[in-house]
C-alpha cells in the first residue's frame, strides 16, 4: 500500500511538473494554434522546439508535389509518435507516423498544400511531453483541390500500388527511398470520391515491425516516402489503401 502511494505521489508530481512548462513562444505565430493543440494534441503539455527540424522549401513551385522532410533524431530512443499537419489546408493531417526497432525518427514526405501555411511536426517523447517543430510555407495555391495527374495517364489503373524504389547506405545508417503508385484522391474534386493509402508499414527480413504510418489525402499523389534505418537488411513496405487494397513490396 505504502508503494502504491508513492507510484501515484510520483505520477502526480511528473504531472504537475509537465503542466508548468514553459512552451516558448510561437516561431510561426498563428491565430490556429490553440485550435490545433486542442484538436491533435489533446490540449496535452507541450514546448515549441527547435530540435524538432521541419524542412520544406520557403515557397511550393508545384503546390500539389511540395517536399517535407521531419527530422527528430535529437530524441532517438525516446519518440513514441510523430504528428504532422498543415494548418491552413482545408483537410489538414498529414500522417502519424512511429518508429521503432531500429527505424531513426526521421521522415521524408510529399504533401499538398491549398495555399501559405504553417507546418507543423510534433514529436510525443516518453516522459509524456509533445516538442513541437514549426515551419511556414508560401504557396500560389490551389494543390488540395486540383485534379489528379495520375488518372489522366492511360492504363493507370493497372499500375496502382506498384512501388519504386532502394536503399542508399550512409555513414552510420541506409536511407530507404519509395514510390507508390497511386492517385492519393482526397475528395475534393468534384466527382471523385476519397481514395488513397491511409496505412503503411514498414518491416524488416524477419517480419519484424519497423515503422507505422496513418496517412491522410494531404499526402501527395503517387506519394514518396523517405526512412533512415540503422542496419542494412532488406526490408518489406506493406500499405493498405481507404479501398481496401493491400500491397506489398520487398525494398532490398
Amino acid at each position: 500500500m505504502k508503494w502504491q502511494r508513492i507510484c501515484l505521489l510520483a505520477c502526480c508530481l511528473n504531472l504537475t511538473a509537465q503542466a508548468a512548462v514553459d512552451p516558448g513562444k510561437d516561431p510561426v505565430p498563428s491565430v490556429m494554434w490553440s485550435f490545433y493543440h486542442k484538436q491533435m494534441l489533446g490540449d496535452a503539455p507541450f514546448v515549441f522546439d527547435d530540435r524538432v527540424k521541419l524542412l520544406a522549401p520557403p515557397f511550393a513551385e508545384d503546390a500539389r508535389q511540395v517536399p517535407l522532410e521531419i527530422d527528430a533524431r535529437a530524441f532517438k530512443g525516446e519518440v513514441v509518435t510523430i504528428l504532422a499537419w498543415a494548418e491552413l489546408n482545408p483537410l489538414p493531417k498529414i500522417v502519424d507516423f512511429q518508429p521503432v526497432n531500429g527505424l531513426l525518427p526521421w521522415l521524408s514526405i510529399r504533401i499538398r498544400v491549398e495555399q501559405a501555411t504553417p507546418l507543423r511536426a510534433a514529436v510525443l517523447t516518453r516522459d509524456g511531453l509533445w516538442h513541437v517543430g514549426s515551419t511556414l510555407i508560401d504557396a500560389a495555391g490551389g494543390g488540395c483541390t486540383a485534379p489528379s495527374v495520375v488518372r489522366t495517364e492511360p492504363g493507370w489503373e493497372e499500375r496502382i500500388g506498384q512501388v519504386l524504389g532502394g536503399r542508399y547506405p550512409r555513414q552510420d545508417f541506409n536511407r530507404l527511398r519509395v514510390q507508390v503508385a497511386h492517385p492519393m484522391d482526397n475528395g475534393m474534386v468534384s466527382g471523385i470520391p476519397e481514395f488513397y493509402i491511409n496505412h503503411a508499414e514498414l518491416r524488416d527480413g524477419q517480419n519484424q515491425l519497423l515503422a507505422r504510418l496513418e496517412l491522410f489525402p494531404a499526402v501527395s499523389e503517387n506519394p514518396s516516402l523517405g526512412f533512415d534505418l540503422e542496419g542494412a537488411e532488406q526490408t518489406r513496405l506493406l500499405l493498405r489503401d481507404s479501398g481496401g487494397n493491400l500491397f506489398d513490396a520487398l525494398i532490398p
